[in-house]
């Protein structure tokens, strides 16, 4: 269990959270919304107000039981009855308010995390699983609704609850309160000492979940090639046991939460009952009233029921800490590529010439092994470039590189004579077409997979890229032709229908650059010669790179630049590179006849 056993090893190195001044991190989103936090806030104010009014009115009524005009116990019972209602209405009122705060803010934080990830370099993602990333925007925001709307308002009502009724009850009895503050300490140290090991455990536990959501996202993502194999029974195994290790979080942090709710509510009625025992005695004494004694006993049950449950709240707040840490540190990820402070604004129109000029690039994930080393290369505006090579020769990195996914190492990469790293990379991406080697289709309509390439195209030219892509016969035969719905990354459809319509979105996009990363790779005989025709028309007007192992897509090209480990070997037309012999022949003896001499 590799994954596992990195986990646990990224878990320890993580920092952990050491209080709930973790939510401190919130307040940035709670801001704009400062006025019904206020509300909220008066709301809670107004209905703890309200409950500590209440055993006023019961000491009244009690020690009121045998007056002789039963008109003062009936005032005495409608006020009871109208703090009541105040009380009632207060509480409503706070839920309200403080649900509705909640559910803005972690829907702010929502968009705020998937905003900063989605613009993220694909460097990020090599170091994190994506289900991991869509754990923390789902589970790790649902904890923190649960804080915002309910847990921090209950937490401060109970806060005011035992500082006012703490207060109140010194008023009614100092000697009596005197003794339950004795028993403070008692209650404390447990809630220190355990709170911290449950701190702990609340981050550990969310941990697993978010590493058994990545791990079931990436199974049921390539669900065809684990059937295929027969992976099933492995893949069920693998998420069972880090299931069972997110379970094993959880019943280890219950199971502190439990015992420290018990040490702490036995704690306190135990000393509430002792309390009891000595004010009864004074009220048989003479030294108190009834009324008084029950007033005490209601402040005592208020106080031990606010600190009860501040000691519960205490450990969901801690659990909301971790998932507001791990939230921040999606949104503190600092990127490798960044745009500069004052981008330098891509002239247009766009000739779309290309410069690599000596560059140098590895992959983070392979530090040690260049991907392009040393490589220098020259487009010009409006021309037609091949790159051929064998498996790791580069090819998909130079594309990768026009589109500053990454930045070189050592020198530059500029479009019209310009660094892209002292361009926004909105700006020049703009500029640009792609066909990727594997064609991306999203889970809409084929109209919307198409009019991905330019949102405001119109149905008329979206139909005529599909025409030049040759998809437009197909996807008319689809049931509900254009506006059919393709699947999750385009289930319904064949490997050529999903290249022919990720081509057709990148004719849309009508860019002056366009990139061809295997873009025919997927076709039959018939649709590439199609699609060849259409990407040829396109060429003539846009500077075109083309990556191809099937070299008959890359005979017509203007220039053929044939890479090995990262460098360029050879460069010119196909009748040229085969007469050389070297590496470019080789591969057309391999594919045009067999690899016997021609």
């Amino acid at each position: 269990m590799v994954r596992k056993a990195e986990n646990g090893a990224d878990m320890l190195d993580r920092e952990k959270s050491k209080d709930v001044g973790a939510l401190a991190e919130l307040w940035p989103f709670v801001k704009p919304y400062k006025m019904l936090a206020g509300a909220a806030v008066l709301a809670l104010v107004l209905t703890a107000a309200v409950s500590l009014i209440l055993p006023m009115a019961v000491r009244r009524v009690v020690d009121n039981f045998g007056a002789k005009d039963s008109h003062i116990l009936d005032l005495y019972f409608m006020a009871a009855l109208g703090i009541a209602g105040l009380l009632a209405i207060g509480t409503g009122l706070r839920y309200a308010l403080v649900t509705r705060l909640g559910e803005r803010v972690v829907a702010d934080i929502r968009k705020a995390v998937f905003g900063r990830v989605i613009g993220m370099s694909p460097a990020f993602f090599e170091k994190i699983m994506t289900g991991e990333v869509l754990s923390r925007i789902t589970t790790d925001t649902t904890l923190i609704l649960s804080v915002i709307g309910s847990s921090i308002s209950i937490a401060l009502r109970n806060f005011l609850i035992f500082v006012g009724g703490l207060a109140l009850m010194l008023i009614t009895s100092a000697k009596l309160t005197g003794m339950v503050l004795l028993l403070v300490p008692l209650v404390v140290v447990p809630i220190l000492t355990m709170g911290r090991k449950l701190r702990k455990l609340s981050r550990e536990n969310q941990d697993w979940i978010a590493n058994s959501s990545g791990n079931a996202s990436e199974a049921l993502q390539s669900v065809q090639t684990v059937q295929a194999f027969t992976h099933e029974a492995a893949s069920r195994g693998r998420f069972s046991d880090v299931t069972e290790e997110s379970f094993d979080a959880a019943r280890r942090r219950i199971t502190t939460r439990a015992a420290m709710t018990v040490i702490v509510i036995f704690l306190v009625f135990t000393g509430i009952v002792g309390v009891l025992w000595i004010g009864a005695n004074d009220v048989r004494a003479g030294e108190m009233t009834a009324g008084t004694l029950v007033q005490f006993v209601i402040y005592s049950v208020m106080v031990a029921g606010a600190v009860a449950a501040l000691s519960e709240i205490y450990g969901e707040l801690q659990r909301a800490a971790g998932a507001t840490e791990r939230l921040v540190e999606l949104l503190r990820a600092e990127d490798q590529v960044r745009d500069p402070a004052n981008p330098v604004a891509l002239p247009r129109p766009v000739r779309g010439e290309i410069v690599f000029d000596n560059v140098r690039f590895s992959y983070p994930s392979r530090p040690d092994t260049p991907a392009l080393d040393g490589f220098d290369l020259s487009v010009a505006p409006g021309e037609t470039v091949a790159l051929v090579g064998p498996s790791g020769a580069g090819k998909t990195s130079v594309i990768q590189m026009i589109q500053r996914f990454y930045d070189p190492e050592a020198g530059r990469v500029m479009l019209d004579g310009i660094s892209l790293a002292d361009m926004a990379r909105q700006d020049f991406r703009k500029e640009l077409a792609l066909v990727p080697q594997d064609p991306v289709i999203f889970a809409a309509s084929a109209r919307d997979n198409i009019r991905f390439g330019r949102l405001d195209a119109s149905d008329a030219e979206v139909e005529a890229a599909a025409r030049a892509a040759a998809a437009h016969d197909f996807i008319t035969a689809l049931p509900e032709g254009y506006d059919t719905y393709v699947g999750e990354r385009g289930v319904m459809l064949s490997g050529g229908q999903k290249q022919r319509i990720a081509i057709a979105r990148a004719i849309l996009r009508d860019a002056p650059v366009l990139l061809l990363d295997e873009a025919t790779s997927a076709l039959d005989a018939e649709s590439e010669r199609a699609v060849q025709s259409a990407v040829e028309a396109m060429a003539r007007t846009r500077t075109t790179i083309i990556v191809a192992h099937r070299l008959a897509t890359v005979k017509k090209a203007d220039r053929i630049i044939v890479m090995d480990q990262g460098r360029i070997v050879s460069q010119g037309t196909h009748e040229a590179l085969v007469a050389e012999d070297g590496l470019y022949a080789r591969l057309a003896r391999l594919q045009f006849t067999d690899g016997q001499a021609a």
